[in-house]
């Protein structure tokens, strides 16, 4: 699913083709997931739109927004499968559009369009919102633009690791570590915690730290700590300064490997010899190296650690199913994603993120 660096790269594309220029034509169907679970629909959407000009364009963690001349403004959530297509341009990756026909990369607007704009005069740019499953969202805030995050759902969040070190600092993160006792892998998925990070953004963290994904929070040291949140800026600042492309992430991460990107082999281990595994707790999935993210401190009683074997010492599998307690893995449908998923890890995820893109239920207080 969409993480912080993915919508980082969406914004990237949307300040350089969107932002000063008028939207002439808007069409939006009506979607009541989409539109709907949010309080909106696609009419308001279009009459939200047209004719108004496009001010700005930002982020925070996994939400994006552009601001018009005036209130509403438009904000979204990618969900699982939501993507930002502009014509004429690869807003997503080699891999998406080398899995496309001829007909279909041309066809516009593309396939699963929610909304779909044309900004004025004879040059003018094309953007589509599409989303397969329909777990994203998109909905109108009303307040002054430069108010957008005093307001829901933004409000909510936690401070964003790249744009908020003012507020994202050690001693924030020394602070919500001490005051719960929840897996590490958890707190960091939490968005009212830290907005943006999602499953691999949080694996590689972790792996980059050397902890053990369900370590509790409060059993780190006042030095781990540390190590953590210098990690978090890391991870979370390289994948954004790459515009979330990982083809041009370090050839160290753990993303490189987990998705079996550095080949079979690579789906195994890591290029050091070290075995990769996976460990569930609470329906969430990580993927971690054992022989390097150690225990230090009590973890959930209820984890199950399973080492993927090497390929050579694995019994045949079908494409896409799973066989006895090996784990085989399937495409997922989305754009922004060059990485392969379970079908049970996916079923999961889409329940998760139906919820947070729905928004928090709990409202922070004291944001800026």
């Amino acid at each position: 699913m969409p993480e912080i660096a993915e919508v980082a790269r969406i914004v990237h594309f949307l300040r350089q083709s969107l932002v000063g220029k008028r939207i002439a034509t808007v069409a939006a169907i009506e979607d009541t997931n989409v539109f709907g679970k949010v309080g909106t629909s696609g009419p308001e959407v279009e009459e939200a739109l047209k004719g108004k000009k496009v001010v700005s364009a930002g982020s925070q963690g996994k939400y994006f927004w552009i601001t018009l001349e005036k209130p509403p403004h438009l904000v979204m959530h990618f969900g699982m499968t939501g993507w930002v297509h502009i014509r004429g341009e690869k807003t997503a990756y080699t891999n998406y559009y080398k899995k496309m026909k001829e007909s279909e990369m041309e066809a516009w607007p593309p396939k699963f369009w929610k909304f779909h704009l044309k900004t004025e005069g004879r040059d003018g740019v094309e953007v589509a919102f599409t989303d397969p499953r329909r777990i994203g969202r998109v909905r109108l805030v009303h307040c002054p633009g430069d108010d957008i995050r005093q307001h829901s759902p933004l409000v909510e969040n936690g401070p964003d690791p790249v744009i908020d070190l003012d507020e994202f600092t050690e001693e924030y993160l020394h602070g919500k570590m001490r005051a719960r006792r929840v897996p590490i892998k958890a707190l960091l998925l939490d968005q009212t915690v830290i907005s943006g990070i999602g499953n691999w953004v949080a694996d590689e963290t972790l792996y980059q730290a050397k902890f053990h994904p369900e370590q509790y929070c409060n059993e780190f040291s006042d030095a781990e700590i540390k190590t953590l949140y210098e990690n978090i800026r890391y991870v979370c600042q390289t994948a954004v300064d790459k515009l979330g492309d990982s083809d041009e992430f370090p050839d160290h991460w753990l993303f490189n490997y987990r998705w079996g990107k550095g080949g079979k082999a690579g789906a195994n281990k890591l290029p050091n010899g070290e075995k990769l595994a996976f460990i569930t707790v609470g329906g969430r999935t990580s993927c971690y190296a054992p022989a390097v993210q150690k225990k230090t401190g009590r973890v959930v009683p209820t984890a199950k650690a399973e080492v993927i074997e090497p390929e050579e010492d694995k019994p045949a599998v079908r494409r896409g199913r799973s066989t006895g307690s090996k784990i085989k893995e399937e495409p997922d449908e989305g754009p922004p994603l060059k990485r392969q998923r379970t079908k049970a890890a996916k079923q999961e995820d889409e329940v998760k993120e139906e919820k947070l893109a729905d928004g928090p239920r709990k409202r922070r207080r004291g944001r800026s």
